[in-house]
């Protein structure tokens, strides 16, 4: 059989940290240890029952079996508006400063290939969800990273990006709730990350596809989308994955200024052919009736950060308690390197964790736990590690 030559932007790559992970997984399953897997941020929790009935009655309508609109149905963008609207307080028009998405990531790795030509800079907060670097990359771009510090509770330190930086950069991609830190952006953050994009021309890109997921009713996180001046400059990505446990229906959105969302529909015209729209009628379902559904997986996801975090105090393991996310950002312990420790938990005790340093090398020191797992796994989890 022919082999052949992978293509430069391809091998240059590193190995995608997840499937990495499950790499490794598998290898350790074959030798017949239990695997409790608390890396990947995929929900246990089933999809309510509403959203599969609404998807079970929209695919029998033949109407749903041809081709869909490349921009999504705008009785689903008008969800999406309305959505935002009301947890937001963010105006949207439907028609222009909405566009549909095959899942969050979709859209963020499409998103550069529109506006980064080869050669122009692009900033990227880290430790960071890896798509956002790959997409630049694909595109010809050039990846320049801001460091996440624990002093600064991972916020971007935008006063320590020098004007020539700003000057150059064609975007910055930025995530609050954080994926891996479980940082929570304020209002101030925004508004000043606004006023420099706005100074310097700058594209700004959120990803948010973590803000349903919080703890305390009265400390909710925020969208950009409700700062002033953020249409001016921003695009914010979205995601039912996360809030209904729809992983795997692949449905999202991207909001915001409307050249943008136009720049990201022409690109999705050439290289996709829009959302099933059976799943789109299922996602209007879920945005305006699934609200009581995600404070019940809020309440699940908190026990179940206590239970962890309860746990990882008693055996000495030092990390952030989440206000958003089901992210744990743990430190590792004393004389271990990230790598080399989750390593070490996953050969000896079957457990999978996530390295800090897959995220990005600020991401070095820390390691992340999913709590996408039932409480006694959990339990079991911490329990094999304090073993060590």
């Amino acid at each position: 059989m022919s082999e052949f030559k992978l293509a430069d932007r391809l091998s240059a790559l590193p190995p995608y940290l997840f499937a990495a992970i499950d790499k490794a997984k598998a290898e350790v399953a074959k030798k017949g240890m239990d695997i409790i897997s608390l890396g990947i941020g995929d929900p246990d929790l089933p999809t309510p029952e509403f959203i599969i009935e609404a998807l079970y009655e929209s695919a029998r309508k033949p109407k749903n079996h041809r081709y869909p609109d490349y921009v999504g149905m705008l009785a689903y963008r008008q969800a999406v508006a309305d959505w935002y609207k009301e947890r937001f307080n963010a105006d949207l028009d439907p028609e222009t400063e909405v566009v549909s998405l095959i899942g969050s990531k979709e859209g963020i790795a499409h998103f550069p290939l529109a506006y980064v030509n080869p050669g122009d800079t692009v900033l990227v907060a880290t430790p960071n969800y890896p798509v956002y670097g790959v997409a630049t990359e694909f595109a010809g771009g050039r990846v320049e990273y801001l460091p996440l510090l624990e002093e600064n509770d991972f916020l971007v330190d935008l006063d320590a990006i020098s004007d020539e930086t700003w000057a150059k950069a064609k975007m910055i991609f930025v995530c609050y709730p954080n994926n891996p830190t479980a940082a929570t952006a304020t209002k101030p953050f925004y508004e000043k990350l606004i006023e420099k994009a706005k100074e310097f021309n700058v594209i700004v890109i959120s990803d948010a596809a973590y803000t349903e997921i919080y703890y305390d009713p009265d400390n909710k996180p925020i969208s950009i989308m409700e700062c002033e001046g953020a249409k001016d400059v921003c695009i914010e990505f979205h995601s039912l994955s996360k809030t209904y446990n729809m992983t795997g229906w692949r449905i999202g959105m991207a909001v915001g200024n409307k050249s943008l969302i136009a720049g990201l529909g022409k690109i999705k015209e050439n290289v996709d052919s829009g959302i099933f729209q059976a799943v789109q009628e299922a996602g209007i379902a879920a945005l305006r009736q699934g609200e009581p559904f995600a404070e019940g997986f809020r309440a699940i996801y908190k026990e179940r950060r206590d239970v962890v975090s309860a746990a990882l105090t008693k055996i000495g393991i030092k990390h952030r308690v989440p206000d958003a996310s089901f992210y744990l950002w743990c430190n590792v312990p004393e004389g271990y390197k990230s790598a080399d420790f989750v390593t070490n938990v996953l050969m000896k005790t079957g457990v999978v964790l996530t390295p800090g340093n897959g995220f990005g090398t600020p991401g070095e020191g820390y390691f992340r736990i999913s709590l996408t797992v039932h409480n006694d796994k959990l339990e079991e989890a911490v329990s094999r590690i304090s073993k060590l």
